[in-house]
């Protein structure tokens, strides 16, 4: 491939590329990145929200991954356990507002035992945590809730969520997939990205942090401010009158609060599962065992946005092929959603959520007599 160059618009230097070297210019984006903020003083340190939960929630435990919260209206029923995304933003996104709130969505829908992964921004001696200690700590906290549990995990909760049942069979009854990002050999802009930036990359992004990556750095390079109609299309809500504006107002401060991640753990999401896609292609080794995905041959239900430009529909619903579930036991909807439109959409909630709520509460007694 040649590069073009000659008289262009932009000057008699402008170089035009060939567009199939953007996979260059995106790495080289990312080592301006990582050049600029070696640049900068030390980030800021991220403190604890001062934003309220939507749902009432008791801390059930402290652990040093995450506080477990505990959501529940009735003891005696089959416990959940939200596993939020630990990736940038705080698990708020799981409970942000009524009527945009996955906690509240599966107890509107009679999940009455709901419990939450409250994931802890990574301060400096959280800076070797591994994806096997957050895998440690939702194994403790599914021993506290009592299993088996049904999981739900929401896009990187996802992931995570797959891998503990598939390292612990016995103790999830089901499994609710939502947006979440398995066989990277399926192309997205985010596995895109991971693969094509160079490896040291990431390794800077560490050491600029003192072994942690930082949310508010993240945010100032990577991510673009969303603008009202961004927002608006995540929250699927016009944001024109008074509880627009609030939702408005919440969703910009919660957007602004992300976590710091430790560096060895984001390394191992970048290197194992978008750079290698060793979970898909059975080469991730969990607490100590490698993982074969045909070990889940619980339920599963899958969520998928079909404007996911994250997590495409087609790499959301992949997933279906890689597990033991019989395919009479996987269920699966496709949404008119972005990727936070699925945790935070009010047409999502309206729709989606309550059949997961009630998907999780059928006894499948009479699949599984059809499938017999």
């Amino acid at each position: 491939m040649a590069e073009k160059t000659g008289k262009q618009p932009g000057g008699p230097d402008h170089v035009q590329e060939d567009p199939l070297l953007w996979p260059f210019a995106a790495a080289r984006l990312a080592m301006d990145a990582c050049f600029w903020w070696m640049e900068r003083g030390p980030a800021e340190p991220v403190v604890d929200s001062s934003l309220p939960w939507t749902t009432p929630s008791t801390v059930a435990l402290e652990l040093a991954t995450m506080r477990l919260r505990e959501c529940t209206t009735d003891r005696s029923g089959q416990p959940a356990l939200v596993c939020a995304p630990y990736a940038l933003h705080r698990a708020l996104i799981a409970d942000f507002a009524p009527g945009h709130s996955v906690v509240q969505s599966l107890q509107n829908g009679g999940v009455d035992r709901v419990y939450l992964t409250d994931w802890r921004s990574a301060t400096s001696d959280m800076r070797y945590l591994s994806i096997d200690s957050y895998l440690s700590d939702l194994n403790v906290a599914i021993d506290e809730i009592g299993s088996p549990v049904d999981l739900v995990g929401l896009c990187q909760g996802g992931w995570l969520s797959l891998l503990y049942a598939a390292r612990f069979p016995a103790k999830v009854r089901r499994l609710v997939l939502a947006g979440a990002p398995v066989d990277l050999s399926i192309d997205s802009a985010m596995s895109r990205l991971a693969r094509n930036a160079p490896g040291m990359v990431y390794d800077q992004l560490v050491a600029r942090g003192g072994g942690n990556v930082s949310g508010k750095e993240m945010l100032r390079v990577w991510s673009k401010a969303p603008s009202r109609e961004d927002i608006a299309a995540a929250l699927q809500k016009e944001l024109s009158d008074e509880e627009g504006a609030a939702l408005l107002a919440r969703f910009d401060q919660w957007n602004v609060e992300p976590l710091d991640l430790p560096g060895t753990y984001y390394l191992e999401i970048v290197n194992w599962i978008f750079r290698e896609n060793r979970i898909a292609g059975g080469n991730f080794v969990a607490l100590g065992r490698r993982i074969d995905l045909k070990d889940v041959k619980a339920p599963i239900f899958l969520l998928a946005g079909l404007d996911d430009e994250v997590v495409p529909a087609t790499q959301a619903l992949a997933t279906a092929k890689l597990v033991g579930t019989s395919p009479a036991f996987i269920a699966a909807a496709s949404e008119p959603s972005n990727h936070l439109g699925l945790f935070m959409g009010a047409r999502t909630h309206a729709h989606a959520w309550p059949r997961i709520a009630h998907w999780l509460r059928d006894d499948l007694s009479g699949v599984l007599a059809r499938s017999a």
